[in-house]
């Protein structure tokens, strides 16, 4: 049986691009953006070495979960081992976004981690960020670095690289995106100005599960 193509996807990985490009988390080429179509098991992933601004969703590539090219002409992502890891590992995860915004990537190139220092980066990102073990872009080693530090987490920094986020679905991915890079942010300024608190690990605790339990709902 032919599984069915979704265009609204594609257009998802094209205006997901542009939004990154118009906020300035990434520039050119680089990064690249994913979404798992849960009903077919489809990947829609975005080519390789084309500028956000010129991608349109004919040039949005379909693959199934081992890699495979179900429909596209252009190649994919360098990265494509990376997203299908996660997606193979985290049955959570809708929707992945590799990016590289200014002031994570300071912490991507140290080899830093991000604590719980924001109310909003526990509840929705974790703990913490942990930087991944350094490995080629697009290797089979990096894939594997990037699965073990972003555990049960919604973001891992990937060494001397850039950030990456995932969520349920590309809202909830991009909205990991903003956290982590306006936490990043804090985090650095925080340390030219005085010792940073880090949310105690109970409060932590206390505040993702009101965040699953109860924020936002009736």
């Amino acid at each position: 049986m032919k599984l069915e193509i979704s265009e609204k996807f594609k257009k998802l990985i094209v205006d997901t691009g542009k939004e990154l490009y118009k906020q300035n988390l990434t520039l050119g080429t680089w990064g690249n953006i994913s979404v798992l179509d849960s009903e077919t098991g489809l990947v829609y992933i975005k080519p390789s070495g084309m500028d956000y601004n010129d991608i349109n969703p004919e040039d949005i590539i379909v693959v199934d979960k081992k890699g495979n090219t179900i429909e596209g002409l252009r190649k994919p992502s360098i990265e494509m081992p990376m997203h299908l890891s996660i997606y193979n590992v985290r049955k959570d995860v809708g929707a992945i976004v590799h990016y590289h915004p200014i002031y994570s990537s300071v912490l991507a190139v140290t080899g830093f981690s991000l604590p719980g220092i924001c109310e909003d980066f526990v509840q929705i990102v974790g703990e913490k960020v942990l930087c991944a073990k350094y490995a080629l872009p697009g290797s089979d080693e990096l894939a594997e670095n990037a699965v073990a530090s972003l555990g049960n987490r919604n973001a891992v920094f990937l060494l001397n690289h850039g950030t990456l986020c995932v969520g349920k679905d590309m809202k909830e991915a991009m909205k990991v995106c903003y956290v982590v890079e306006k936490t990043a942010h804090i985090y650095i300024l925080s340390k030219s100005v005085g010792k940073c608190r880090i949310i105690p690990e109970e409060d932590i605790k206390i505040m993702q599960d009101f965040a699953k339990k109860s924020y936002g709902k009736q």
